[in-house]
């Protein structure tokens, strides 16, 4: 997975009735654009994100 800062992280849901998480990379840690990420998700919270298979990335 690679990612550059504005690029959207989706994050499909686990569990029946289980929404898409969506956010914003604000920063890169990893090598060359690979994670983990600091990402704001669309309830304004922040977070580092380690992304699963279930997730892709949105260019800006």
């Amino acid at each position: 997975m690679h990612a550059n800062v504005g690029d959207h992280l989706l994050i499909e849901g686990h569990t029946v009735g289980e929404g898409r998480r969506e956010g914003e990379v604000m920063e890169v840690r990893g090598e060359h654009g690979e994670p983990p990420y600091v990402v704001r998700w669309t309830d304004g919270h922040e977070g580092l994100v380690y992304p699963g298979p279930d997730a892709h990335i949105v260019g800006s």
